[in-house]
């Protein structure tokens, strides 16, 4: 594998992407992709990160800042960086009529240094699958397919976008053990992701686009760091809010009350669960639908979206 003296695999510095009509996508972004690390782009639908990873993918040119992928601008010296990349769309848009063997046998004529083809798809749970045309598979087989052709230049680095649409449960999980063994292996893996729980699990660090431009950024722990957590009940008949010791008193930061459903913010989680449920045992109450979380990725996404409704 090659090293090039670059620590980071991925450098981006204030990043735009503009397109016709004056439209801006990426807004100035700037971040970085160490070497052997996962990184997770967030955000909403439009939010830039399809565009964002198109630059770094070579497809297009910058409108203004700076892209560096394994030390190389991957538009302007695309040929020194395709080979050592590997690149999973959206929708592939593979042949129909070739079956899978045929469509992993047809990149990899295409692919420098391809893996095996057996064991691309061995990898991604897809051998009993070979024979089988494109048109025939559902909708998670073609996103393994997809991913295995990504995976045949045995690249160092690897783009993910969207990786887990379409695979139910069992997939998904696969699919991310897969990834942790490519980041193991030393392969530097840049994913979109509109799932929060993916993100939370797999990244080591992740950046979050609202509007083209970066709202947060660091370790997921980084970046629920500081968010509330949060605890929600079903108080009994005749019971309600203000029946409960002062919210103060109980660490609460933040709260919503629709009838006797209650809702709770608080930055001390500990604290306010053990007072609320004290008071309803001294009170003889039993809470109905209770739900206690920690601060999570979640509550941060949500977060930036409603600070920037608010200033709307």
């Amino acid at each position: 594998m090659h090293t090039d003296g670059h620590e980071n695999a991925i450098e981006v510095t204030d990043l735009r992407r503009v397109y016709g009509g004056g439209f801006e996508a990426v807004r100035g972004i700037t971040f970085s992709v160490a070497r052997g690390e996962v990184f997770a782009l967030l955000g909403t639908n439009g939010a830039g990160k399809t565009s964002t990873v198109e630059l770094l993918e070579g497809l297009a040119a910058p409108a203004g800042g700076r892209v560096r992928v394994l030390g190389h601008d991957p538009h302007r010296e695309r040929a020194a960086v395709r080979p050592r990349t590997g690149v999973m769309l959206q929708e592939g848009g593979f042949p129909a009529e070739l079956t899978v063997a045929e469509t992993a046998r047809m990149w990899a004529g295409c692919t420098s240094h391809a893996r095996p083809r057996d064991e691309v798809l061995d990898l991604v749970g897809l051998t009993s699958k070979a024979g089988v045309r494109v048109k025939q598979l559902s909708g998670g087989e073609r996103r393994r397919l997809d991913l295995a052709l990504a995976l045949l230049g045995d690249p160092e680095v690897l783009f993910l976008d969207e990786p887990t649409t379409g695979l139910d449960a069992e997939g998904r999980r696969d699919t991310w053990e897969l990834v942790r063994g490519l980041r193991d292996a030393g392969t530097t893996v840049l994913l979109t992701t509109h799932y929060l729980e993916e993100a939370e699990d797999l990244a080591d660090r992740l950046a979050i686009l609202h509007e083209g431009r970066i709202a947060a950024s660091g370790t997921p722990a980084e970046v629920t760091a500081g968010r509330p957590s949060r605890m929600s009940f079903e108080l009994p008949e005749g019971y309600f809010l203000g029946d409960l010791p002062p919210l103060a008193d109980l660490g609460v930061c933040g709260h919503e009350s629709d009838g006797r459903v209650v809702r709770l913010r608080t930055r001390e989680l500990q604290r306010t669960a053990t007072a609320v449920l004290a008071w309803a045992e001294r009170t003889g109450v039993e809470l109905r639908a209770l739900d206690v979380r920690s601060a999570s990725l979640e509550e941060a996404f949500l977060g930036i979206a409603r600070a920037e409704e608010a200033t709307a």
